[in-house]
């Protein structure tokens, strides 16, 4: 068995290897460092902007502006097709995760890809879809409609439409998540117990999906109030008659009103941000319920 003499540079003491600066140590402090500057310049420092110009010349004048025959127009046109847009989305956003998340059926994964097709088509094609059904000079139903004497097109009817079909995803898309983990060992058990399938639904079903379908009524309001590129196509952009408060912030710009136009934009902020706190109490809520559900379950 052979046995090797160590050498003197063996035996020598190890050198010292000097500390290299790490970037990795500082990546903790610098990421939210960045994203408070991106959220800053990007969301923050516009949202202010439209503030001081919506006061630029004093409270008064603020408040003129809303006496604007335009602008109040514009204003109750968007809250009617926010009023009719979102119980209509509700509903079907309601129905449509029962069915998704409690039934198998031919189509399901067809049923969830329309679902999500609003989030992967521009607003602007939308609206040009619906003309190109609905225009009663070259749409696919221009005859019906001229038999019927209905107007679609750059009326109110085209206005819900166009808001319906951009709003759709929202209430499904929080719903069928809780629905698929509360699973239904207690529509069930009610079930067993002879309960019907509206009292299963109302009783049990709905209760366990309060906060998420509440949380998707947010998201379903903002986004009406706030929508703009499907309502421009369909709506013929018409002051006074089928203009929204986001084509009034656009319009009343281009022509120089530029008080009035960040007085409308500061409402739309506004809403953002009511809808925003809104959020965050029912995020919290639901934390809540998980935690007490999940309390229960260990005790």
């Amino acid at each position: 068995m052979a046995f090797s003499i160590p050498s003197l540079q063996d035996l020598s003491p190890p050198r010292r290897v000097k500390p290299s600066f790490r970037v990795s140590s500082f990546l903790p402090a610098l990421i939210p460092i960045l994203a408070c500057l991106y959220v800053g310049v990007v969301i923050l420092v516009p949202a202010l902007a439209v503030v001081v110009q919506a006061f630029a010349k004093g409270f008064g004048v603020f408040l003129d502006n809303f006496k604007s025959p335009e602008l109040l127009s514009a204003l109750r046109l968007t809250l009617i097709a926010t009023a009719i847009a979102v119980p209509f989305n509700a509903i079907f956003g309601l129905a449509a995760a029962t069915a998704i998340a409690r039934h198998r059926f031919p189509g399901k994964a067809l049923l969830l890809s329309i679902i999500d097709l609003p989030f992967s088509i521009s607003p602007v094609v939308v609206g040009l879809m619906l003309v190109l059904l609905y225009s009663p000079t070259h749409g696919l139903f221009s005859g019906l409609l001229e038999s019927t004497g209905w107007k679609i097109i750059f009326s109110l009817p085209g206005i819900v439409m166009a808001t319906i079909l951009v709003t759709f995803p929202f209430m499904a898309r929080e719903v069928i998540p809780l629905l698929e983990e509360e699973g239904w060992d207690q529509e069930e058990a009610a079930r067993t117990l002879g309960a019907s399938d509206w009292q299963v639904f109302w009783k049990v079903t709905l209760p366990s999906v309060r906060w998420a379908a509440l949380y998707g009524l947010i998201l379903t309001t903002a986004r009406a109030l706030g929508e703009f590129g499907a309502v421009s196509v369909v709506s013929g952009n018409i002051r006074g008659e089928t203009q929204t408060l986001p084509l009034f912030v656009e319009d009343a710009y281009k022509q120089y009103h530029t008080e009035m136009a960040f007085g409308a934009s500061l409402v739309l902020a506004t809403v953002a941000i009511v809808s925003l706190l809104l959020k965050l109490a029912v995020e919290q809520l639901m934390e809540r319920d998980k935690e007490a559900v999940r309390s229960e379950g260990e005790g």
